[in-house]
């Protein structure tokens, strides 16, 4: 799963075309909530980013949906994906927040008709408005890498087992292991009077670097979970304290 996400995005696409789209959106993906949804037997395991909860859907039948495509490449290329598979920016994949990971998926790009099909092996993309997060060799096959962005309409057409594995292995997101971001900082001095602070109260007060290519952010977290039932309550402690601007991250 991605936290953060570096997109180029060379031109705006205009507000009145997004209002349509939404119009004429046919999807049936569950919206966000900051309410943790209840667990049913037989369904995903929810998962949680900055501060909201998503819900997978437990098929991709009559899967349908239209918004906004982005890209990722380089920054995440060689790293690990949802599914546990190594992210490769040359392969047919995609980041979808509540398909099954597996699912294949048609997309159809609504400027220029160019359409192709990926595989969906990550989450994300969580970024407001966006729908799905292509890799770099899907965006380009259908004119993204570009604009950065594009407006498409999403089809399930299947699943398909995972290469070389033999069969889907469930991603369980609702184990694992789980702090809790506070604060962010370019000034390294300043994530470390936070973490000084967290010190006195808290436990695994730490910073986590994170370069993005053209800057390097200070992460101050605290904190250790293992359950995401418990994540909400570690959450509210630390807003009470003072601390609005925490949400839950896994490491």
């Amino acid at each position: 799963m991605r936290f953060e996400k570096k997109s180029t995005v060379k031109k705006l696409f205009p507000l009145w075309a997004l209002a349509l789209l939404l119009l004429w959106s046919c999807s049936t993906a569950r919206p966000p909530s900051s309410i943790p949804p209840s667990v049913t037997p037989g369904q995903p395991r929810p998962y949680q980013v900055f501060g909201k909860w998503y819900q997978p859907v437990p098929d991709s039948k009559g899967f349908c949906e239209r918004g906004i495509a982005s890209w990722y490449g380089a920054d995440f290329h060689g790293k690990k994906t949802s599914n546990g598979e190594i992210y490769n920016m040359n392969d047919m994949t995609a980041a979808h927040k509540t398909l099954p990971l597996g699912t294949r998926v048609k997309v159809f790009n609504l400027e220029n008709n160019k359409e192709t099909e990926v595989r969906v092996n990550d989450r994300g993309p969580f970024v407001h408005g966006r729908i799905i997060d292509l890799s770099y060799e899907a965006a380009r096959r259908i004119g993204v890498v570009g604009p950065g962005t594009a407006p498409v309409e999403i089809t399930a057409i299947g699943r398909e087992i995972t290469p070389g594995s033999g069969k889907i292995v469930p991603v369980d997101y609702y184990s694992g292991n789980f702090t809790f971001q506070v604060g962010a900082f370019i000034d390294k001095k300043n994530a470390e009077r936070l973490k000084a602070k967290l010190d006195e109260k808290y436990q695994n007060a730490h910073i986590m670097i994170y370069d993005s290519g053209d800057r390097v952010y200070y992460r101050v977290r605290v904190g250790r979970c293992q359950d995401l039932n418990k994540t909400a309550e570690y959450e509210e402690v630390l807003k009470k304290d003072g601390y609005t601007n925490v949400f839950t991250v896994a490491e």
